[in-house]
């Protein structure tokens, strides 16, 4: 029987090492989705206990492309703490990640809570205080970034960091699925995108979520952020990089790496 806590403290070994692990899926025969989001559960109790607090939720494999890849029908999701939160044009300290990428995404605040089953759009766009424009810092503990969906969910959905813009925008305002984005890296622009990319709109990211959750019997607060899954390919990171994501009708976000 696979030891998932065995596994769990691999992984979060991985924060505080620096090295990279071998992915999961090479070494443990038979390793479920189901048992990936046992470990990935048991490492959030660890952070919880240890004093970081969960801030929200995060969306993955939002991508058509990235879906058929590792041959799923829907995303993944991962934690958000609050020790993954850096602030937009300060810098970051690019050390405690191991394989820094960055990608542009929506997110959503919650201005109400979100209980299931059976959430509507409606409920989500009823239950958002407003949205923001948002870098995700995604990161692998899994060595070269080598992931199937077994080691990515495990590995908190490639979670790393996240930075969020300061213009909030009503959703009542704007399109997200029509909403443009253009990703810069040193000024120069390398990837274009639109919300549509998102399985159709970020409220069905976010809608889908919402519902997942609930039905693990994890609930959605009052003020917790959703990252709503990548406009665009990611662009890998290093130090002395700046990355700025504009979208259109909600901003722009910079991040600064250290």
């Amino acid at each position: 029987m696979t030891d998932l806590d065995a596994i769990a403290a691999e992984l979060l070994a991985a924060y505080t090492t620096g090295k990279t692990v071998p992915p999961l899926t090479a070494r443990y025969d038979g390793l479920t989705v189901d048992d990936a989001y046992a470990v990935q559960l048991l490492q959030a109790r660890h952070r919880t206990a240890g004093g970081a607090a969960i801030v929200g939720y995060k969306v993955g494999l939002t991508s058509a492309a990235m879906r058929q890849q590792l041959g799923v029908g829907e995303p993944d999701f991962g934690h958000l703490f609050s020790d993954m939160l850096y602030a937009a044009d300060a810098p970051i300290p690019t050390g405690r990640f191991l394989q820094p990428r960055a990608e542009p995404e929506v997110a959503l605040v919650l201005g109400k809570p979100l209980r299931g089953p059976g959430l509507s759009v409606a409920d989500l766009v009823s239950a958002t205080a407003y949205a923001l424009p948002a870098i995700e810092i995604i990161d692998s503990r899994v060595t070269d970034w080598k992931i199937g969906l077994v080691d990515t969910v495990a590995d908190n959905a490639s979670s790393g960091g996240l930075v969020l813009g300061g213009s909030p925008t009503l959703l009542s305002t704007v399109d997200l699925a029509l909403t443009g984005c253009v990703l810069r890296l040193g000024g120069r622009i390398q990837h274009t995108g639109a919300g549509a990319a998102v399985v159709g709109s970020p409220l069905n990211a976010a809608t889908w979520l919402a519902n997942v959750l609930t039905a693990r019997g994890a609930e959605l607060a009052a003020g917790h952020v959703i990252l709503t899954g990548s406009l665009t390919a990611a662009v890998p990171v290093q130090p002395g990089d700046t990355v700025t994501a504009t979208f259109d009708r909600l901003g722009a976000v910079t991040a600064v790496f250290d």
